[in-house]
């Protein structure tokens, strides 16, 4: 994942200010703290769960792409798969499957890549 933020927290606190939003607006907003969203903000807390990510992302306006940077962000800084992800995995075996034969294969992200390009091709 490349990215022009340092972690989740630089990420909505500029997000955020970009949406002229005032920390305390935010959290209220969200329904948490200030303390609490400084303290995400600064990177000294996790990113909170799914749902409130998906508040973040209306409040904020996201465009997919941020989105998408918002919860590989927020997997990184939790070092876990991205929150927007397991259900997708769990809910489709061979995704499952195919996460393993590319491992077990030590598929490249030049294969990875072409294999995005393809499924790209297919949405028109």
């Amino acid at each position: 994942m490349k990215s022009n933020f340092e972690n989740f927290g630089d990420f909505l606190q500029k997000k955020r200010t970009e949406k002229r939003i005032t920390l305390r607006k935010m959290a209220e907003l969200l329904g948490i703290t200030a303390p609490y969203l400084t303290d995400i903000e600064k990177d000294r807390r996790n990113p909170p769960e799914k749902e409130k990510l998906e508040q973040i992302s209306e409040i904020l306006s996201l465009s997919d792409e941020d989105k998408t940077t918002m919860y590989d962000l927020a997997g990184k800084k939790r070092n876990s798969v991205a929150p927007d992800l397991p259900d997708y995995i769990m809910e489709h075996n061979y995704v499952s499957t195919a996460l393993r034969t590319a491992r077990d294969l030590d598929a490249s992200e030049e294969d990875w890549l072409k294999f995005v390009e393809e499924l790209r091709k297919r949405k028109g």
